[in-house]
């Protein structure tokens, strides 16, 4: 008999590996500025701006796969647009602090 797979263990958002390739685009995404600092003086990244916007990708990446689980397929674009506003967001206030000024 031919076993008929469900679209939840077909579909890439519910494999078990999800986890590893999240990481692995986030690592491949901070090659860009990687290559950049060796190609311009203009682009200075210090460790822990790697290890924040490491984390920042692969935390709103894995928000999503985690909550794109339990919702309906028609609410995953609306998920999709939150989880991004959130990065946005997140990443300008880490970057310039647009409401909050730490220091002087």
């Amino acid at each position: 008999m031919a076993q008929t797979l469900s679209p939840k263990t077909t579909s890439l958002l519910y494999r078990r590996h999800i986890f590893i390739y999240l990481a692995v685009a986030a690592a491949a995404l901070l090659l860009i500025p990687f290559i950049a600092m060796q190609l311009t003086g203009e682009i200075n990244w210090s460790s822990s701006d790697f290890i924040m916007m490491g984390l920042l990708l692969f935390l709103s990446s894995s928000a999503f796969v985690v909550i794109a689980r339990k919702v309906a397929p028609a609410q995953r674009l609306w998920l999709a647009l939150a989880v991004a506003l959130a990065f946005l967001y997140c990443w300008a206030e880490l970057a310039v602090g647009i409401f909050f000024q730490f220091g002087s």
